[in-house]
């Protein structure tokens, strides 16, 4: 077994912490699997998993040796795409993250099409609200909502989300409708812990053209955009979220907007890659149909009107 056939058994058995199925998923004996890996921790001098009899996890320095593998194994599979026509019908695994809401209700119901214009893809999906380390984690391309911290990230604007401040009928009967901000004194809020800034994010308005916070009283805090509806709807607390989302649910009156004179400024939206590399065909054809996909929306999303 050469060197890239090893890299590419180390990298299955990364994804699937096991040998056996990275045997099954391979086509080839399990001792062979366990073989190659030996031979390859042997001629690099480390320790690339640790090994119990329930699990098989990254050490260090496979972690180290995954992110590596990862690059070089794609660069070498564009460039043998420059020769068999693959630019034209691409092929292979593209690693993407979205934010779990935005993926459950807006991307992963336009994927039919997205598989029926590129049958030989195969997405490997990420959905959670965790700020991915694109780079460290192998990640090729995520969807990130807010503004973007200064990186080495390339970045594609797609467009703005209007956000809604709303609240549950229910909380509503409970605690009264607020009707100005000194009113947010006497409620809750449903607050968000944000993986970047590593806080409860505060409750924004703007006022005069600024952006301004408030401290909100809050009974929860949570790490999940569906967490974060789910607690909405459950009558904890005010929320400030994406009208796109959650449109259904104020038409059904599950939920009803709230200080609609007082919303957060819109969020921009964006698709971010490394800058280090250059995009594959099947990256590129990602990026391009996602970015189309989710400005789509942001076009037919009927504007609300407080």
């Amino acid at each position: 077994m050469d060197r890239i056939e090893a890299m590419q058994v180390f990298l299955k058995v990364a994804e699937f912490s096991s040998f056996s199925k990275a045997a099954d998923v391979l086509h080839l004996p399990r001792a062979t699997v366990s073989n190659a890996i030996q031979q390859l921790e042997k001629r690099l001098g480390a320790q690339l998993f640790q090994r119990t009899t329930r699990r098989v996890s990254l050490t260090q320095e496979g972690l180290i040796y995954q992110e590596r593998c990862t690059r070089l194994v794609a660069e070498l599979e564009d460039t043998d795409n420059l020769f068999t026509g693959a630019a034209h019908r691409p092929s292979g695994v593209v690693r993407v993250d979205l934010p779990e809401r935005m993926a459950r209700l807006e991307v992963i119901p336009r994927l039919p099409e997205f598989f029926a214009r590129y049958p030989d893809i195969q997405l490997r999906f990420g959905a959670h609200d965790r700020f991915v380390d694109l780079v460290g984690e192998g990640v090729d391309c995520a969807v990130r909502v807010g503004a973007l911290p200064d990186s080495t990230l390339m970045a594609r604007r797609v467009g703005l989300l209007t956000q809604i401040n709303c609240a549950s009928p229910d909380y509503l009967a409970r605690y009264g409708v607020p009707q100005t901000i000194a009113d947010l004194e006497q409620h809750l809020a449903v607050n968000f812990h944000s993986s970047l800034a590593g806080r409860d994010l505060d409750w924004e308005y703007v006022k005069d053209g600024q952006t301004r916070q408030v401290r909100m009283k809050s009974r929860i805090s949570v790490t999940s955009s569906e967490a974060y509806m789910a607690c909405c709807l459950a009558g904890l607390g005010l929320v400030q979220a994406p009208a796109s989302g959650i449109q259904p649910l104020l038409a059904s009156g599950q939920l009803q907007e709230v200080l609609p004179q007082y919303r957060a400024a819109p969020l921009p939206v964006s698709v971010v890659y490394a800058q280090n590399r250059r995009l594959s065909a099947r990256v590129r054809v990602f990026v391009d149909w996602v970015a189309e996909a989710l400005l789509q929306n942001l076009q037919t999303t009927a504007p609300l009107v407080g």
